[in-house]
């Protein structure tokens, strides 16, 4: 049976009083994409810098491509990429100098670094610019040069912490497509932190939802939303949110209502047949109602089920 790339049992980490993640399990398989999910103050940061070996674990064990991140940093290091959200990049350098530079740190000889850097042209996409100083660059080119610097090595394992924040639609598009690329040619194993739900949904092989340092969820976005186990009726409406939300928990059908600012989300058995009573509850207890909307489950609503809150929102 093949190792696992990514392996952690009851990863912790406390700093002073506060346990910041507590009891972590992961099990990663090479070639997998994952897609980390949490709020802020979740313990998702936390858990990925244990796992780059930029912060030490204060409990439980961990290994990346087969080598303990608290005795042997040195070897998981030399076989992993990193792009972390705050881009740790030299103004003063150019971007055609720092990915050189990179390059020989990881003892890459000349013609690899050269042909690397033809290779991951297309991702960087700055043209000229790849000669400026990376003073001059925009927050987005900064971002997909921090990205091809994780590259450069061709690493075992590639840690993305949300790869695309910050970038045009065009931009994350290509991102998605080396991305995919990276793991489906070189058999590259991914762990992706992410705000978007529909990166999570498009790219993971599997989701891992974490919330006060524990994950409380996880599985293929497929599994994910049928743990809904039925369709979503979005209500926005005015006036008394208590009112409405005892008026829907009565309507046949309705499975249950979470209240979230003046939204009301409602689970539904059959969302079609549901819709019309709901509206009627609604408009009987005497709320306004800005919009109605059916859809079926995204990975939003399992977020929202397993930690109470949207991810935007809790991201913001």
């Amino acid at each position: 049976m093949t190792a696992a790339s990514i392996e952690a049992h009851d990863l912790a980490r406390r700093f002073g009083d506060t346990e910041a993640v507590c009891g972590v399990h992961l099990e990663i398989r090479p070639g997998e994409i994952y897609g980390f999910l949490g709020p802020n103050g979740a313990g998702k940061s936390t858990t990925v810098r244990m796992l780059c070996t930029l912060l030490a674990p204060t409990g439980g064990e961990a290994t990346v491509a087969g080598f303990d991140v608290r005795r042997d940093p040195g070897a998981v290091r030399l076989r992993i990429g990193v792009a972390l959200q705050d881009a740790a990049l030299d103004d003063k350098q150019t971007g055609r100098e720092l990915l050189r530079l990179q390059g020989r740190l990881f003892g890459l000889p000349r013609a690899d670094i050269d042909r690397r850097l033809e290779e991951l042209s297309a991702l960087i996409d700055i043209g000229d610019a790849l000669d400026r100083r990376i003073g001059t660059y925009s927050g987005g080119m900064k971002r997909r040069l921090d990205l091809a610097a994780a590259l450069v090595h061709n690493p075992v394992v590639l840690f993305l912490d949300e790869p695309t924040t910050g970038l045009d639609p065009v931009s994350r598009t290509r991102v998605w497509s080396e991305v995919r690329r990276l793991n489906t040619e070189l058999g590259m194993t991914i762990f992706l932190t992410t705000q978007y739900l529909e990166e999570a949904d498009e790219l993971a092989d599997r989701v891992g939802i974490i919330d006060r340092g524990t994950i409380v969820a996880e599985g293929t976005p497929t599994e994910l939303k049928r743990r809904i186990g039925a369709d979503v009726i979005i209500a926005e409406i005015t006036g008394d949110h208590s009112v409405a939300e005892a008026a829907l928990r009565g309507v046949d059908g309705v499975e249950n209502v979470v209240l979230h600012g003046d939204e009301l989300t409602i689970r539904a058995t059959r969302g079609d047949a549901a819709i019309g009573p709901v509206a009627i509850a609604l408009h009987d207890c005497g709320v306004g109602v800005r919009a109605l909307t059916l859809r079926t489950p995204t990975l939003d609503d399992v977020f929202l089920e397993v930690t109470g809150g949207h991810i935007r929102e809790a991201e913001s």
